[in-house]
């Protein structure tokens, strides 16, 4: 989902996953949880101020390190993250929570994007590049199965 604010646009994701709201959040959390999913290999400050470096092939030559802006172990994570489409800088406010009847809730917001031309684009391939590896990770975590093997990075 698009939304306008007064701010600029945001993408905001909602995905409910049938499992533990701490094992979702551990996803996004500790580099085991998050190279199920995302990365190929992840290591993980866990603070405010901390970093994570995500590594996108097996020698783990090609990196990506995000600052972690906020860290809330309740289950909150903000990273600083650079939309790939011209160095956009659009963090990420990662929310789970426990659902009751089915496990947990995942909220997903980025942003915000200008009503440029050019953010319009890179907001855009952010929303498809973030719904593939969020649905990545309910897959991963409810049928264990990692769409990665067909989809490489």
């Amino acid at each position: 989902m698009i939304r306008r604010e007064d701010d600029g646009y945001w993408i905001e994701h909602e995905q409910r996953i049938a499992v533990h709201h701490e094992l979702t959040f551990a996803c996004l959390t500790t580099g085991a949880g998050l190279s199920t999913w995302f990365p190929v290999s992840a290591e993980v400050d866990l603070r405010q101020g901390g970093l994570i470096t995500l590594g996108w092939d097996e020698k783990a030559k090609r990196r990506t390190t995000i600052a972690i802006l906020d860290y809330d172990p309740g289950g909150r994570i903000t990273w600083d993250w650079y939309a790939a489409h011209r160095d956009q800088h659009a963090p990420i406010y990662w929310e789970v929570v426990p659902d009751v009847e089915r496990g947990s809730i995942l909220r997903f917001r980025q942003g915000p994007f200008a009503p440029d031309e050019d953010s319009l684009v890179g907001m855009a391939l952010e929303a498809q590049f973030w719904a593939w590896h969020i649905c990545n990770l309910r897959a991963v975590l409810e049928a264990k199965h990692d769409m990665r093997a067909i989809r490489p990075l």
